[in-house]
């Protein structure tokens, strides 16, 4: 992973392969305050990137920006070689179309703080409904996916229950498997324990585990630095809009350099 904070006029990559992620200086703005103020690294496959810091310094905008759940004021993000949001011709870029940004998002599977399960829908029809209707797949083999996810995060025997009846942990256990289920090049996880009763966080935790054992590229904003320094390949530590400090885990959690991100390691 590569990482800069810079303010200057540029022109894109035109593919940024083979990492998965490459965001290039990427601003983002509400009203007066700037949430993130030049963000710029690279995630190689099969890296498992933790972005910790306070709240309120830019790591879930920067997440939602990727997922093209916001758009940057400025800069420009490719996930597995494409330019995400745009369509360049010549030296211009035009702002794609919501079915192309649909198209896109594909590649990047969300996960949220709440879950955000389908609360009317069962746990198969959860799973199944997005490889349905965006992917065109057929429901019997929508459903050998589903069966094979669901088994692979522990909830097999929840197939036809609805989500009022599971944890929270099974919940999100579920918004796991049902983003898996659209085969993601890049997993997003944002405070995916913080919604969860401190029991409950493990069952959630080792499913990640297990996901980033196989393989999984995956991108985690996270509170839990023991998770972050037991699994992740490098970890960047932000703060107001900034990273500023970025390495292995063993460097940035045992042995930062900077004066902010020891004050933030020693709190937590």
């Amino acid at each position: 992973m590569k990482t800069s904070n810079e303010r200057a006029g540029f022109a894109p990559v035109t593919r940024c392969d083979p990492p998965v992620l490459c965001a290039e200086r990427i601003y983002k703005r509400y009203g007066n305050t700037e949430v993130l103020k030049g963000i710029s690294l690279t995630v190689e496959r099969g890296d498992v990137l933790c972005l910790i810091g306070p709240s309120g310094s830019g790591k879930s905008t920067f997440l939602r920006c990727i997922n093209q759940l916001e758009t940057p004021d400025s800069g420009f993000i490719h996930v597995d070689g494409e330019l995400v949001g745009y369509t360049r011709k010549g030296n211009r870029f035009y702002g794609l179309k919501p079915r192309a940004i649909a198209r896109q998002r594909e590649k990047t599977g969300m996960v949220f703080q709440n879950f955000n399960v389908f609360g009317h829908l069962t746990v198969l029809e959860n799973l199944i409904k997005a490889p349905m209707l965006v992917q065109r797949k057929s429901r019997a083999e929508a459903t050998e996916t589903a069966l094979a996810l669901l088994k692979r995060v522990g909830l097999a025997e929840k197939v036809d229950a609805y989500p009022h009846l599971l944890s929270g942990g099974q919940q999100q256990r579920v918004a796991i498997a049902r983003a898996l289920a659209m085969k993601p090049s890049l997993m997003l996880f944002d405070e995916p324990t913080s919604a969860l009763d401190p029991e409950l966080v493990g069952e959630v935790l080792a499913v990640m585990r297990d996901l980033a054992a196989e393989g999984m590229t995956m991108i985690v904003v996270t509170h839990e630095l023991r998770f972050a320094q037991e699994v992740a390949t490098q970890v960047a530590f932000m703060d107001q809009g900034v990273i500023v400090e970025a390495g292995t885990p063993s460097e940035v959690l045992l042995h930062p350099k900077q004066a902010r991100t020891q004050a933030f390691v020693a709190r937590t």
